[in-house]
């Protein structure tokens, strides 16, 4: 887990847009830890971490560099898979505009005035990642387990983080729609006072809150996928180290 959550990506981006009041963490990494977890969490993390320190450093691995690269390309089409839905292509920008052009200033104003399609939109793209990236995160985690003691603690402890960690991270998560609905109210108060059809216009504020929607969609893939990400770039320094 990073020590410096807010120089993620996606809190620079929220922070850079008004929509989120960034300042630097009062309280060090174990402290703030702690707001996040019960007494149970605790203890089961505690465990978690005396267990690792009984591992012996130097112990062998029963996979090769074919495994290694087996899981770092299935987290590329993970990956690859989710950027896709998230960006739009060429021919789904050309359909978006014609359906724009054909509006009449009233339907068109009365069709993109409202924040709710961007809100839905926005949640099914976070489902969509969580449902790919929650058995990808999992199966790297289940190679590690068949592999040397210490990748067998550190999938232990992933695991045990996942679980603790893991509705919190949701819950924080969720909430990232609600501030965009506030850059979308903003923007649309700032920019139509003079022209309330200005949306239509290309580099309008609409087309610059979609790029910033987009922005903020492949900030919070990359923060969701670094768990599985630091598993398997574990498994490889692992695998290098014992060919």
């Amino acid at each position: 887990m990073s020590r410096h959550f807010n120089s993620a990506r996606l809190v620079r981006l929220l922070g850079d847009s008004a929509m989120l009041s960034v300042e630097p963490p009062r309280q060090d990494f174990a402290e703030r830890l702690s707001h996040w977890l019960t007494a149970v969490d605790t203890v089961t993390l505690h465990g978690a971490l005396q267990s690792i320190k009984t591992v012996a450093p130097e112990a062998p691995i029963d996979a090769g560099q074919g495994v290694a690269k087996a899981l770092e390309a299935e987290f590329q089409r993970v990956r690859a898979a989710l950027v896709d839905a998230i960006v739009p292509s060429a021919a789904t920008r050309a359909v978006e505009q014609r359906f724009k052009s054909a509006l009449t200033p009233e339907a068109g104003q009365e069709a993109e005035a409202t924040y709710g399609p961007y809100h839905k939109r926005y949640q099914d793209q976070q489902r969509q990642m969580e449902l790919k990236i929650a058995p990808l995160r999992a199966q790297v985690r289940q190679v590690l387990s068949r592999t040397s003691p210490r990748l067998r603690q550190l999938a232990t402890l992933d695991a045990v983080m996942d679980q603790t960690l893991g509705v919190r991270e949701q819950r924080l998560l969720s909430s990232v729609p609600v501030f965009l609905e506030r850059r979308f109210e903003h923007l649309r108060k700032a920019q139509t006072q003079d022209d309330p059809l200005l949306w239509r216009q290309p580099g309008g504020w609409l087309h610059t809150f979609n790029q910033e929607v987009q922005d903020a969609l492949l900030a919070e893939l990359e923060v969701r996928l670094q768990p599985a990400r630091g598993l398997i770039e574990a498994f490889s320094n692992e695998v290098k180290k014992h060919p």
